[in-house]
Formats: structure tokens, sequence, C-alpha cells
């Protein structure tokens, strides 16, 4: 009867002191492997503090370094520019000058082309390719030839101009660059973990494809540097060119000027001889002439007399006739 009404679901006492044995067992080893993890994630907070915070100083110097490498070439970039826009500056000052050069070679050689057509107007054996006509045609020729040498180097500059203003494009497009890299590198550097408001971006770490390498990068600025230095070269030595050749032309227009004026005085010279001379002969002709005509004049008197004697003979006999 008594085992009739034991509850077949109760356990033995036994059984509760091993559960609770089991139970305390389990727990323990929960709690240790519990205790073990806390201590690894506090030994990996520490170990990632270290390197997070070592990771940091090192993109801080690396950011650093950036920082300095951009000033260093905005300040390259700056040196450049103001050097190739002085050089531009002095190269349109030597337009000017060609350009007034060029404009001041027209009247020389209009008097000279003039003169040469007023030449023509000589006649008889006056018209003469004498040594004024020579020089007169060598300059006409000497001053064309410096036009076209001025129009030359002229056309010379302006291209120069246009690749001087190419290269300082290029070095202001640079610098704009530089600008925002530094604007943008220091705001990062001057952020720190206290900064506010600092949201964590997904894509923070996703790289597109328009990134270059820092050669590539360093590459683009030296040779944006090198084109300044090369046109800036080009300008020093396009402006001695310049002035050579103002110099050597004018002294070759001056030149040809005092020959032409020197052969003006040398055939004026010479002409007002040959009239001197002329005027000279000519008053002895007419001294001769004056004195033949005096002498015709008195033989004209004398035939005169003598045919007025015939006739007084003439009628004597006659007279001497007729009385016989």
């Amino acid at each position: 009867m008594a085992r009739l009404l034991q509850d077949p679901s109760k356990l033995h006492p036994s059984e509760w002191h091993t559960a609770n044995r089991m139970q305390r067992a389990s727990t323990e080893s929960q709690k240790s492997r519990s205790e073990c993890m806390i201590a690894e994630s506090w030994r990996l907070v520490d170990e990632i503090e270290k390197t997070t915070q070592k990771t940091q100083s090192d993109v801080n110097k690396k950011l650093e370094q950036r920082r300095d490498e951009i000033k260093f070439w905005k300040q390259e970039l700056d040196n450049k520019l103001d050097q190739i826009v002085h050089e531009t500056e002095i190269l349109l000052t030597f337009k000017n000058r060609l350009e007034r050069a060029l404009e001041g070679c027209k009247e020389p050689l209009v008097i000279a082309q003039k003169c040469l057509l007023y030449r023509q107007k000589r006649v008889g054996i006056d018209l003469v390719h004498d040594e004024v006509e020579q020089e007169l045609l060598k300059e006409a020729e000497v001053i064309q030839g410096v036009i076209a040498l001025l129009g030359r180097t002229l056309e010379q500059t302006n291209e120069q101009i246009r690749r001087n203003r190419s290269a300082k494009y290029n070095l202001d497009m640079d610098l704009k660059d530089k600008f925002t890299a530094l604007t943008i590198d220091d705001y990062c550097a001057s952020l720190t973990n206290d900064t506010p408001h600092i949201i964590y971006a997904d894509n923070a770490m996703k790289l597109e494809g328009n990134f270059v390498s820092p050669e590539d990068w360093i590459d683009f600025s030296n040779i944006n540097v090198e084109k300044a230095d090369k046109q800036r070269n080009n300008s020093l030595a396009l402006k001695a060119l310049i002035n050579s050749i103002l110099s050597q032309t004018a002294n070759d227009m001056r030149k040809q000027c005092e020959m032409v004026n020197n052969a003006f005085r040398n055939r004026v010279k010479e002409v007002k001889d040959a009239k001197h001379k002329l005027e000279t002969l000519l008053a002895m002709l007419c001294v001769c002439a004056t004195t033949e005509m005096n002498f015709w004049s008195h033989s004209f008197n004398l035939n005169v007399a003598v045919a007025i004697s015939k006739v007084r003979i003439f009628l004597m006999i006659f007279s001497c006739m007729r009385l016989l």
C-alpha cells in the first residue's frame, strides 16, 4: 500500500545532493572561465590600447611629416610661381619694346622708299645708278630685314609668354591642390581622442581608384617645378636675345643711315662741283660769244665800208665813161 502511495516524480535525497554538487561544480567552472575571459579581455584591452596609442603616435608622426612635405612643395611652388610671374611681366615689357621698335622702323623705310622714288624723276644723264641709290637700296633692304627679324622675335616672345602662362596655370592648380591637402591634414592633425562629435565612418578604410602613390605625387609637382624652371630659363635666354637683337639692329640701321648720309653729302658735293665747273665754263663761253659777236660786228662794219668804197669807185668810173 505504501509503494502505491509514493509519488514517482520525486527524487531521492541523494540525487538532490548529487545535483547540487554538480551545479556548484559547473558554476565554479563557469566562474573560473569567466574570470579567465575577463582577465584575457583586460589584457587585450591593454594591448589594444597600447597598440592604438602606438599606431596613433606613428600616424601623428607620419601626418606631421606629410604636412612638412606638403609645406615644402607648397613653398617650392610659390617660389616658382613668383619667378615665372616676374619673368612674364618682364617679357611683356620686352614685347612692348619690340612693338615700338617695329613701329619705329616704318618711317625710315618710307623715307628711303620716297627718296628712291623722287630720285627716279632725274632726267637725262643725271638718272644714274650712283652710290646714293645703292646705299638707299641697301638701307631699304636692311630695314626690311630688321622688320622681318623683329617680327619673328615678337612671335617667339608671344609664344614664350604663352608657355609661361601655361606653366603658371599648372603651378596655380598644383598650389590649389596643395592648399586643400594641407588644410585637410591640418584638421586631421588637430583631432584627438577628446575631440567632440567624432563619428565613425564605415567606409573610411575604402580606397578609391583615383589615389596616387607618393612617388607619383612627388613626380607630379616635380614636373611642374621643372617645367617652370625650363620656361624661366628660356625667358632669360630670350631676354638676352632680344637685347642683342635690338642693339644690333639699331646699330645696323644707324650705320646704314650714316652711310646714306655720307653718300648724299659726297653726291651733293660732286654735283655742286660739276655745276660750278659748268657755270665757269658757261661764263667763259659767254665771254667768247660776246667777243665773237664784237668781232663779227667789226667785220660787218669793215665790209660796209668796203662796199661803200666799191660803190663810189663804180660811180666814178661810170661818170668818166659818160664824159668820154
